[in-house]
């Protein structure tokens, strides 16, 4: 799906995990792109959604609201957020806005499954 310079695609990792594949730019008016793909994303026993950021070309304050807005979804679902593909300039800013807390972050896909896929 396309919104603005957001482009997501959802795939489905095992009955439990579902991953957000970012393409472009993450802003405010990324906001119906994201809703979209986490509706996609959440099925009636996914526990676990992953963030691909490997495709992130810009993310700003907007975005990381954007984010926040996501996060709240997930939690009222009682799902969890994981995330990998971030490079060194968002997880730094991840870790200022302390949503590397609530956020698992990891290096790689391989290891953002093995934690979406744990009990």
């Amino acid at each position: 799906m396309t919104e603005g310079s957001l482009i997501t695609d959802v795939r489905e990792l095992s009955s439990r995990a579902s991953v957000i594949d970012f393409k472009g730019d993450v802003t405010a008016s990324s906001e119906k792109a994201l809703a979209d793909a986490y509706t996609r994303a959440s099925g009636k026993f996914t526990r676990t959604i992953v963030l691909n950021f490997s495709g992130l070309e810009y993310m700003n304050s907007g975005g990381i609201g954007m984010l926040v807005t996501l996060l709240v979804r997930a939690n009222r679902q009682r799902q969890r957020l994981v995330a990998f593909g971030l490079n060194e300039h968002y997880r730094q800013i991840f870790e200022l806005t302390r949503l590397d807390e609530a956020i698992g972050i990891f290096d790689t896909e391989a290891e953002a499954f093995a934690e979406a896929d744990a009990p």
